[in-house]
């Protein structure tokens, strides 16, 4: 994958919002990894999913913090493999931009 095909691809991973369907969630972490380890990058592991939920719709419910905590892994994720990125040099931002460039008048 080109190094602006994998800043697109974070970029879609960042704007992704959860939507408390595991299989959504799965090729979240699926797809992260599988950028991270095109960067090199090791990640922390992924939420376990539950196995205590009783099924009665609860306030509190383990889906619910399932969910929050995976939000939370994917920022975490995205941030790592972004980091990754600019650090390589593959991509050009504002820290590593030419002078006269678009981002660095």
């Amino acid at each position: 994958m080109s190094p602006a095909a994998l800043e697109q691809a974070l970029q879609q991973l960042a704007t992704v919002r959860i939507t408390g369907e595991l299989e959504q969630a799965r090729q979240i972490f699926a797809s992260l990894k599988q950028h991270a380890q095109t960067l090199n990058v090791e990640l922390r592991r992924t939420p376990p999913e539950p196995d205590t939920c009783c099924g009665r719709g609860c306030n509190g419910c383990v889906w619910e913090g399932f969910y929050a905590a995976t939000e939370f892994w994917r920022e975490d994720a995205v941030d790592a493999c972004r980091l990754a990125l600019a650090s390589s040099g593959m991509i050009c931002t504002e820290s590593n931009a030419s002078p006269g460039s678009p981002l660095n008048p």
